[in-house]
């Protein structure tokens, strides 16, 4: 031993959660990064979208979701899920024997870093708009920025539906209904404040040119676990290098969605369970 003990490695899983489908580009990102470890997603599509739901709805569901991720002996927690992560990361911080992970701080840390002319935008649900954290962080951090947010209420339901291609007219209706007030606000980059946007990122930089960096809040917050992890010690010491998926909703729609995601069938590797206000 070096004097630290036998802990140096942590074979447990990562537990990973969100609404539905749009966490996997957050699982998706920590698999590249950390292609040895062993990863434990739970999407919560009975329940999407959490974006439309009350506050205490959300601690709820929020709750649940980490008590069936602490279930499966995971080390850390991404919440993988910008409407559970503006209403609900401190009390899950507080309830939790592991680190829990949030994509909101990760992601304004990036845009505040990567902009040119401090003009920054936000498109996320309309519970996490409502909550006006990702301003309160942005403003903490430089005060000197201004920043323009966007609730896009029908971005994540159609993601979950597997409408993203941005041929499609029903996606292209709605970025030209979201996104107007963000050009003309002249912003140079945009936080994606669902984990499901970066499906619509091809169609998003369309519109408002090649020039506006887009952050994605997942990918952003999947960095920042892994450094953390690397610098505890806490990776796996041998390449299990899988993800097991599960799912509250229909086995057939998550599969299906998720293979047009990922460009690969996890069915194999997926699992219905029953959803959480049933149990």
């Amino acid at each position: 031993m070096d004097g630290r003990g036998d802990f140096l490695m942590d074979n447990r899983p990562i537990g990973v959660f969100d609404s539905g489908l749009g966490g996997l580009t957050a699982a998706g990102e920590l698999a590249e990064l950390l292609p040895g470890e062993h990863i434990v997603y739970l999407g919560d599509s009975y329940n999407m979208p959490y974006g439309e739901k009350t506050r205490a709805e959300i601690i709820e569901m929020s709750r649940a979701d980490l008590a069936f991720l602490l279930s499966k002996n995971v080390k850390a927690v991404l919440v993988a899920c910008g409407t559970a992560t503006s209403n609900a990361l401190p009390l899950l911080e507080a309830e939790s024997p592991v680190p829990v992970y949030g994509v909101l701080e990760p992601a304004v840390r990036e845009a505040a870093a990567a902009t040119r002319n401090e003009r920054i935008g936000v498109l996320a649900t309309s519970a996490t708009i409502r909550t006006g954290n990702f301003e309160r962080l942005l403003k903490a951090l430089a005060p000197q920025l201004s920043v323009t947010s966007r609730a896009c209420p029908k971005f994540a339901s159609m993601v979950e539906d597997g409408i993203f291609e941005k041929t499609d007219p029903r996606v292209a209706s709605a970025v030209e209904e979201y996104l107007p007030p963000l050009k003309k606000a002249g912003v140079d980059t945009i936080i994606l404040g669902c984990t499901h946007y970066p499906l619509l990122a091809d169609i998003i930089t369309e519109y408002m040119g090649g020039n506006v960096r887009l952050i994605s809040s997942g990918a952003a917050a999947a960095r920042r676990l892994c450094e953390d992890l690397r610098d505890a010690d806490m990776l796996a010491d041998h390449a299990c290098g899988k993800t097991d998926y599960f799912t509250t909703g229909f086995f057939d729609t998550f599969a299906r969605t998720a293979q047009l995601m990922l460009r690969k069938d996890i069915s194999g590797a997926l699992t219905k369970i029953e959803p959480f206000d049933k149990r």
